[in-house]
């Protein structure tokens, strides 16, 4: 399984992309694909602030439910309905249409891993 070198990821799987102050935030291909088949989806709504380390949604497969945590501080800005109505999205795109939600930053961004650090943690090369 592939890891996108422009993106940055935490230890709890959510993989993060910056650009104008805006985070696109959504799980990785490693959390999908360990959740089995998605079922389900439930985010914040769009006005809705976030808190770096927080919980802000959850993913439940067929397996079990698993917590989203937010990888940085602000306001939720769009939310990806797409995975909402379809959530197998996730498990078939997690880095492009199966995005979860777009927040403006409010603070800087913390410290996450990069690809090369990513991979060392899942143990993928």
């Amino acid at each position: 399984m592939s890891i996108p070198q422009d993106l940055k990821y935490t230890k709890e799987h959510e993989w993060l992309n910056v650009a104008d102050g805006v985070a696109t935030v959504g799980i990785t291909a490693f959390a999908a694909e360990s959740l089995g088949d998605i079922v389900f989806v439930q985010l914040p709504s769009v006005g809705d602030t976030v808190t770096a380390g927080e919980v802000f949604g959850e993913v439940e497969s067929t397996k079990s439910v698993s917590e989203l945590y937010a990888p940085v501080d602000g306001e939720v800005v769009e939310v990806n309905e797409a995975t909402t109505d379809t959530p197998e999205l996730i498990n078939s795109d997690p880095y492009a249409e199966g995005w979860l939600l777009k927040v403006r930053l409010s603070g800087d961004v913390p410290a996450l891993l990069d690809a090369q650090a990513y991979a060392v943690l899942t143990q993928e090369n």
